[in-house]
């Protein structure tokens, strides 16, 4: 309820297959960690402030009985895939993106590319869907997406 983290994905021992099951290859991996944020405010508005998670223990859980997050970020803070902390590759890497969300759907997209391969739900013995804009992965669960850079320049995951 206070931001859950951490990504556990068990990747095939045998690697990853394309459609047709033969190997692929990839370069780097990054893991996105979506965090729901659900922060108690007090009789004015603001945002409480609590020494210790457990007695904001009862007040956060509040908060969270109506999914409506205070906070959306990915690894945990805002700004976290930009500047030092971009996601970086060159021109013909490949590269595989671990995404995770904790308790609410979600809707990768890497706007200037797409998921030339795509396991949505982390479900490897799956065939991998083809060239998608945009994966839905359901709360509480870790899809995969790879993409091999065909040119430079500026690439957003949102």
């Amino acid at each position: 309820v206070s931001g859950m983290s951490g990504t556990l994905m068990v990747l095939p021992r045998d690697g990853l297959k394309d459609e047709s099951g033969k190997p692929m290859h990839y370069d780097k991996a990054y893991t996105i960690g979506e965090f729901n944020l659900y922060i108690p405010k007090d009789e004015n508005g603001k945002y409480k402030e609590y020494d210790t998670a457990l007695e904001s223990y009862g007040d956060t859980t509040e908060v969270m009985r109506g999914l409506v997050p205070s906070y959306i970020v990915f690894n945990g803070k805002k700004g976290a895939l930009t500047g030092a902390g971009a996601l970086t590759a060159k021109v013909g890497e490949t590269v595989l993106f671990i995404h995770s969300t904790a308790n609410r759907d979600t809707r990768p997209h890497l706007i200037g590319g797409h998921g030339d391969y795509v396991w949505a739900t982390g479900k490897f013995i799956n065939k991998p869907e083809r060239n998608l804009e945009t994966w839905f992965i359901p709360g509480g669960t870790a899809g995969a997406m790879v993409y091999t850079f065909k040119q430079p320049g500026i690439y957003a995951y949102v």
